[in-house]
């Protein structure tokens, strides 16, 4: 593979250590002991807000309307709309299956059953997330999940959940809304608390306290993945614009500090353009300390021989979010060829974040690298497909010697037996 560094990443990733282990080992249990009251005193905790309780009401939902510009909510409306017609898209994708065997006697099939309930998680830190509200929500009330509880922690200057992204949850369809974050947040959906029930999957993404919780929870319920800080890779060659490579890298590097944003381009010309570029428009952007240090700490660059190469360095990495951007004349044939990330943008005016709020597509993806072997979040998500047979007494006889074969060779004699007595009996 034709590559060279020009700027090597620090690789400040997520990293499970036995305090943080602890810590949130010690959380779950509280919460599983003391219930809605752990919630409470852990908002005041590490919120630093006192909350009555963790229910939002119907009449708070109202008042969020009140505090949120119309502009803003027409704008939720139109990304929800958005995201719940790619998730119907997809959901005509899969369908149940009923099959006739060719072994006479046996059916076998699938059913589409949806999730019965599950909790979304949408985080908050210095600003609100209103669009992570939508991705989860929306898309688990589009597969036919019949109670979807949506939760955030509260923010300062509120005393409970931003007022946008309460009214994305309503927006959403959320059956309940709840005031709590963290990995407490995690352990009631996996064991009810208090107003909390108990679900049966957790989705959505958080910091490594509730990415520590998930995993620990999980088994006594489903989760979707377990999150990393963000990332970017961008395949470029000759024909982009620096501009635009140098704020899409910021535009991840903005995220966190732990934010991945990486660069992959074949033109030595367009990546000195692209760092100068980034490095100006670093100076005037708002959130320049979060980016700046995640660039420092986490950036990468490299110089690749040929888009063959390129392509070949991206399906080794797997990132969350790719972008193409090279000639439109080959941009299909490059998109063809890659086959590990979470969402692909391809073209020169595809920015991740069209992806991250109105496009359609979830932005709850996979990250480091388990895109190798993972997807998103999406409306199969929220659906399990479990399997059936309907087997006559013709089929138990025509299936009945390789099964017994089979018992037999795994010592299973009751499992030989069940099939034994069945043909037994029809002789």
């Amino acid at each position: 593979m034709g590559i060279r560094t020009i700027k090597q990443a620090e690789k400040k990733t997520y990293r499970r250590d036995q305090k943080l282990t602890k810590t949130v080992m010690n959380i779950i249990d509280d919460v599983r002991t003391n219930g809605e009251a752990a919630l409470i005193s852990y908002a005041e905790k590490f919120d630093h807000i006192k909350i009555a309780g963790v229910k939002i009401d119907g009449t708070a939902i109202k008042d969020a309307y009140k505090q949120v510009p119309e502009e803003t909510v027409k704008h939720i409306t139109f990304a929800a709309g958005r995201i719940r017609a790619f998730a119907k898209k997809q959901l005509d994708c899969i369908k149940p299956l009923h099959y006739i065997s060719d072994i006479p006697g046996v059916e076998l099939g699938h059913r589409l059953v949806p999730v019965e309930n599950c909790g979304c998680y949408i985080p908050s830190g210095r600003y609100p997330l209103p669009s992570t509200a939508l991705m989860s929500v929306a898309v688990a009330k589009v597969a036919g999940v019949r109670y979807a509880a949506a939760c955030s922690p509260p923010m300062a200057g509120y005393g409970t959940i931003h007022p946008a992204v309460l009214v994305a949850m309503d927006i959403a369809g959320a059956d309940e809304i709840f005031c709590m974050g963290g990995a407490q947040a995690i352990a009631a959906y996996a064991y009810g608390a208090g107003a909390v029930p108990k679900m049966d999957l957790i989705v959505g993404p958080g910091n490594r306290f509730v990415t520590e919780a998930k995993r620990q929870v999980l088994g006594d319920v489903g989760i979707d993945s377990l999150a990393g800080p963000s990332e970017v890779l961008i395949i470029a060659d000759g024909t982009a614009n620096p501009v635009h490579i140098a704020i899409d890298l910021l535009a991840q590097a903005e995220h966190d500090p732990n934010a991945k944003p990486i660069l992959v381009c074949t033109d030595r010309g367009i990546i000195d353009k692209s760092l100068t570029e980034l490095e100006r428009i670093l100076k005037d952007l708002p959130t320049g300390d979060v980016a700046g240090q995640s660039w420092a700490d986490n950036g990468a660059v490299f110089l690749a021989d040929s888009i063959a190469d390129a392509v070949a360095l991206s399906n080794e990495i797997a990132p969350e979010h790719l972008e193409v951007q090279v000639d439109p004349g080959i941009e299909r044939d490059v998109a063809d060829k890659l086959l590990h990330y979470g969402s692909l943008f391809v073209g020169h005016y595809a920015p991740v974040a069209f992806g991250d709020f109105v496009s359609g597509t979830n932005h709850t993806l996979p990250t480091m690298s388990t895109a190798r072997y993972s997807n998103g979040v999406w409306v199969g998500t929220f659906i399990k497909a479990p399997f059936h047979q309907f087997v006559s007494r013709e089929g138990c006889r025509n299936l009945s010697v390789p099964a017994m074969h089979f018992a037999e060779t795994e010592g299973l004699y009751a499992h030989r037996d069940s099939v034994r007595l069945r043909v037994e009996e029809t002789k």
